[in-house]
């Protein structure tokens, strides 16, 4: 698996656009899927050409939540290339135009080794991805409660570690996962930082992380 940060608050590298908001794209098993896109549609399509990803490739968008700094560029991303599967929550009424919208309630599987831990307490779905090691949670803020984000991402496999915001998760409810890259609006980054430094990975737009 690999995750590339197209956007964030922060820029890991200096030729790209930091922003308020979260967007990655997420290559696993011969897929191409783009989670979340950022609040604007020029910050992420810059971002993407600069770091040569090619949005007539994509074949699946994954929207958190509906939060405009998660759901700002999907209508940018669409008018390049709307033949792509949305994968959205049950609330999401702002987009309709991919050639296929899906909306999410429960735990799901989106293809073999891929799933979404599904509408959490009526707010966000994460992604879940399979790898060797174990469960990599992708997610965009994580307003729901970790302990219930890690609980449901589980029954997909052992949860070996997460990507993407953190908001006001608690860090000692990290302390069992052996990859943590807190991006956008994680509220204690600095205290995850201090307590994990094995295990933390810094985040910004431009940052590739591989998991076998």
């Amino acid at each position: 698996m690999r995750v590339t940060i197209i956007y964030d608050n922060t820029a890991f590298r200096k030729d790209l656009q930091a922003d308020w908001g979260f967007s990655a794209l997420i290559q696993v098993k011969k897929r191409k899927i783009l989670f979340d896109t950022g609040a604007n549609g020029r910050i992420l399509l810059s971002n993407m050409e600069k770091l040569k990803i090619n949005p007539e490739e994509i074949e699946d968008v994954f929207i958190s939540h509906p939060h405009w700094d998660h759901t700002g560029g999907l209508s940018s991303f669409l008018r390049l290339n709307n033949n792509v599967k949305l994968w959205i929550p049950s609330y999401f009424s702002g987009a309709k135009d991919a050639r296929e919208v899906i909306e999410v309630k429960e735990p799901t599987e989106l293809y073999e080794g891929i799933y979404s831990t599904g509408e959490l307490e009526g707010i966000e779905q994460s992604l879940c991805v399979e790898t060797k090691k174990g469960i990599v949670i992708i997610a965009g803020c994580s307003h729901p409660r970790m302990e219930h984000i890690l609980k449901v991402s589980s029954q997909f496999g052992k949860v070996y570690g997460i990507i993407g915001g953190l908001h006001g998760t608690r860090p000692e409810s990290l302390k069992d996962l052996d990859l943590i890259c807190p991006t956008h609006c994680t509220q204690y980054k600095s205290v995850i930082k201090s307590l994990y430094p094995k295990k933390y990975i810094e985040g910004g737009a431009g940052r590739i992380i591989e998991v076998e």
